[in-house]
């Protein structure tokens, strides 16, 4: 009945911005031309905006059906939503403070995921999610909780407080709705050390501008796997710390023949405990001995994410075609996937009636640690269970494919609907899961 509402109300706010589009009264607060659903408060908004007070209420709302395939082909949908409530402070203008500002976010995320039990095998999981806006505890968060100053005239940009690695490491934006498409991928493959939006964690970045075009980075992240339990969700101790994720990058950020492009290498070191995937702690098979897992003192990877607009339509560089990938490398004695990989593309404005419409498309192959799956082969023969149908199988994990094909319709400036169709060969890596076809719809606003 939850998801019901939530539906009808989502359908009834589309209503009323075709409705306000068209009516005098509410032109104001729901003008297609505007930022925000509600308007500009009879100009009260601009006027807090000049003077450093940036107050912001998003939305986004994601659906999911299993047409065809997948573990359990009983055709349903699922419902998965988040609110984020945000405030932005130019300290600057508001106390004098030279080039500080401080950002605050609080969300809530609610609903269900159809991966979960439809998509995946529950014994294996699927890897990616056909619903990112789903995960890390459907409840209330603080996000994010920081100060940023600048200095040398912005040369030296120092962040501290409570964000994840995300925002500013192997950073990537979010407009497809499958997870694989979707934020930083890093966090979504390592494992249990990198945690991203919504869960927040005490951070420190510095970043140095060595050109307008190239910067470096380095960060020290709180590894604390207590901030993901759902009752933490405002935690601000330091309790339950493991160690630190210590991320650097290098950003290349260049205009090629006018058009915009960024180039991301990075390398991230968790100082944290983690376990060996195949050894005991004798540095025999775990899987056979049944002896406590090896565990290691460290582990790390490196990433690369390229995006390159490389058309202009008909000379306008707000339109065209723009491509990109994303690789990721992950220590192969302690991380399930050991690497991840993306390719893709988003047109804006194909069409000359709907200008700020987008279409994209990616592809990403998800690799399973071989050492995985011989673990499983080990422990099937220990169990002398060689059925797949047997629930006392361990499944053979190997390679998951997710492909999404979007078409954004920008409805308003505050209003973005993408309705997309995903493709997932062997969920969860599981060569016996029948692939899956799924309908979505993503539904992007600001209040």
């Amino acid at each position: 009945m939850e998801h019901r509402n939530r539906i009808s109300t989502l359908g009834s706010l589309a209503l009323l911005a075709v409705v306000g589009s068209s009516s005098v009264q509410a032109a104001e607060a729901f003008s297609s031309e505007s930022k925000w659903m509600s308007g500009d408060w009879g100009g009260t908004r601009t006027e807090l905006l000049d003077k450093g007070y940036d107050f912001t209420l998003d939305y986004v709302g994601e659906v999911a059906g299993n047409l065809n395939g997948g573990y359990n082909d009983d055709k349903t949908a699922r419902y998965s939503d988040q609110f984020a409530l945000g405030m932005h402070l130019d300290l600057e203008k508001i106390l004098g403070w030279h080039d500080t500002e401080f950002k605050l976010a609080v969300t809530e995320r609610s609903g269900r995921n159809l991966s979960n039990d439809r998509i995946s095998d529950p014994r294996a999981g699927q890897f990616s999610s056909v619903q990112e806006v789903w995960g890390r505890g459907q409840t209330w968060r603080l996000t994010q909780m920081w100060i940023k100053q600048k200095y040398f005239d912005g040369a030296l940009d120092v962040k501290f407080g409570r964000y994840g690695p995300g925002e500013d490491f192997n950073s990537f934006p979010c407009d497809f709705q499958n997870l694989a498409f979707c934020g930083s991928q890093v966090g979504n493959w390592v494992g249990g050390i990198w945690y991203n939006w919504p869960v927040s964690q005490w951070a420190l970045r510095v970043k140095y501008n060595i050109t307008p075009e190239v910067f470096v980075q380095v960060g020290a992240f709180e590894q604390n796997p207590s901030n993901l339990e759902t009752g933490n969700g405002f935690k601000l101790s330091g309790s339950g710390t493991k160690g630190a994720i210590i991320p650097v990058e290098a950003v290349w950020q260049p205009k090629v023949n006018g058009l915009p492009g960024e180039y991301r290498l990075g390398y991230y070191y968790s100082t944290a405990s983690a376990d060996d995937v195949y050894k005991d702690v004798n540095g025999n098979a775990q899987g056979i001995s049944g002896v406590g897992f090896k565990s290691h003192s460290s582990k790390h990877g490196w990433w690369v994410v390229a995006q390159q607009q490389v058309t202009a339509h008909a000379g306008d560089v707000n339109r065209g075609l723009s491509l990109f990938a994303n690789f990721t490398v992950h220590d192969k004695a302690t991380n399930v996937v050991d690497n991840y990989q993306q390719v893709g593309m988003v047109y804006k404005g194909a069409f000359d009636s709907r200008p700020k419409d987008d279409i994209g498309f990616g592809i990403a192959r998800i690799h399973v640690n071989d050492d995985v799956k011989k673990r499983a082969e080990q422990l099937n023969a220990q169990s002398g269970i060689s059925d797949y149908n047997d629930m006392g199988f361990v499944p053979l994990q190997r390679t998951e494919y997710n492909a999404e094909l979007y078409y954004g319709f920008h409805v308003t400036n505050w209003l973005t609907v993408r309705p997309n169709l995903q493709y997932i060969k062997s969920p969860g890596g599981v060569d016996e899961v029948d692939n899956a076809l799924v309908a979505g719809l993503k539904i992007q606003s600001s209040f």
